[in-house]
């Protein structure tokens, strides 16, 4: 079943994509890298990310309002459209540092690229694996989500009271939590990171987005759940100081607040189209965000600093030229790996089930949406992704397993998603930890001595600036 686009969200996918290009490339890469020129402008809020899991979350919910698309089938899509990808990212990632990377830049090493396509950098904490590109974090939680989903869909759990209990839960019990993560210790760290608490209220404002706009909550319900979602982005977003209290990035909360009303405020705004063009090329640029989101950061890291090397190109020169290789090898890797992939991946898989089950040729359904998120973002990714086209009913979810370890622990973050659910990332506070203890932590792959701070969980600064206790 194809869902009549709707450019506003469009619009809003893009700038938030613009977001996560923008804060990488101004903030996160002078932190990664300190041979990076110093930057004349300097965007340290990471919002885009997070606004893509709301969107895809949201998309992903309309994807699921009729329990009979969720089926096997429904779930396989996604993960057809976000694997072939991930890999084709990973292996280039890895190839531009080991090929064209400059000197000083991280050199992945096969344990590396193993462990990233194992997806295993969200359980970092009591050990650390190094990113090849820091924006895939957001994958596996993605991906735990999208295995949960339909199975919840069709339990007790995908609506009613069970669901509005769920989504509560979803938000209020890594909450709860929250306090013990100060100082718990690092296992303790790898298992709520790994499980992703710390992104939960993300899904679950996407899909109270949904269920609002289509009348699935009541008004004080979904405002009170919302309003809840903002607060525990402040929270989850920030690190707590015995002087300062808790400590966060206020303007990234503002951002996420902002955009979840953007997405509530657009289906009423289908009656006021933009201008033919921008509609058009917003449909496109949409179109291809899941590519772009996977090829702009790794890539555009190598590419900014060579051109900084061989022609002196200034910082805005340097942004500009990451903007433009993002946009193109996104559209190649949507053309040429992402859809294609895709296509072959549900022919076989139809292939399968019909023999299995002695039928015909299968039934056709239309491609898949694009995720923001990752995002979808969505990653996306919260950006191009997982597709939502209808399932054979009668097929199960429930011993699928992706990411085993993520999918599991995500259940109640995926259950965000049961009524009809989603993208792409941790979020980040720009505070700095006070002194007392000092850290050496391998970012983005590149070492980077940060100030010393006293023994606790600090904020994420970036999707791929963690902290890790000693």
């Amino acid at each position: 079943m194809r869902t009549a686009r709707d450019p506003w969200t469009d619009l809003l996918r893009i700038a938030a994509l613009g977001m996560v290009i923008l804060y990488h490339s101004t903030f996160i890469g002078p932190q990664v890298y300190p041979q990076f020129l110093a930057r004349h402008l300097v965007f340290a809020h990471q919002i885009g990310a997070s606004v893509l899991l709301v969107i895809s979350a949201h998309l992903a919910a309309g994807s699921l309002a009729d329990p009979a698309h969720a089926t096997l089938r429904w779930w396989f899509s996604r993960l057809a459209r976000l694997l072939p990808g991930f890999v084709v990212g990973t292996l280039a990632a890895t190839l531009a540092f080991d090929w064209l990377a400059p000197a000083g830049m991280y050199r992945a090493s096969v344990g590396d690229l193993l462990a990233n396509l194992a997806m295993l950098w969200n359980w970092n904490g009591y050990h650390h694996w190094d990113y090849v590109d820091g924006s895939y974090w957001t994958l596996p939680l993605q991906l735990a989500a999208f295995s949960l989903a339909p199975w919840l869909r069709r339990s007790r759990l995908g609506g009613g009271r069970g669901l509005r209990v769920l989504l509560w839960a979803a938000v209020l019990v890594p909450l709860a939590q929250w306090p013990l993560a100060q100082g718990a210790g690092g296992i303790y760290d790898s298992v709520v990171d790994g499980l992703g608490l710390y992104r939960w209220h993300l899904l679950v404002a996407g899909v109270a987005t949904w269920m609002l706009g289509n009348g699935r909550l009541r008004p004080a319900q979904g405002a009170g759940l919302l309003a809840v979602c903002v607060a525990a982005h402040a929270v989850q977003n920030g690190w707590w100081s015995p002087t300062a209290g808790l400590v966060t990035d206020g303007w990234s909360v503002l951002g996420v607040g902002l955009g979840i009303v953007a997405l509530l405020l657009a289906p009423r705004a289908r009656g006021i189209a933009p201008p033919r063009p921008v509609a058009g090329l917003s449909a496109r640029f949409a179109g291809i965000s899941y590519g772009v989101y996977l090829v702009h950061q790794t890539l555009g890291y190598v590419l900014m600093l060579r051109l900084q090397e061989w022609f002196g190109a200034g910082p805005t020169v340097q942004t500009l030229a990451m903007v433009a290789q993002a946009v193109l090898l996104g559209a190649a890797m949507t053309r040429y790996v992402e859809r294609p992939a895709h296509r072959v991946l549900l022919r076989w898989f139809d292939g399968v089930e019909r023999a299995s089950e002695g039928e015909g040729p299968p039934h056709r359904t239309s491609d898949d949406q694009p995720w923001p998120g990752a995002s979808g973002v969505s990653p996306g990714s919260g950006v191009s992704g997982p597709g939502w086209s209808g399932v054979s009913p009668g097929s199960g979810v429930s011993a699928v397993a992706v990411d085993a370890g993520t999918a599991a622990g995500t259940a109640a973050g995926a259950v965000v998603l049961a009524r009809a659910s989603p993208v792409l990332p941790a979020a980040s506070s720009t505070a700095a930890a006070p002194a007392t203890t000092r850290y050496l932590v391998r970012m983005g792959g590149v070492s980077s001595r940060w100030s010393e701070g006293r023994t606790h969980r600090a904020s994420r600064v970036g999707d791929e600036t963690r902290m890790c206790r000693s």
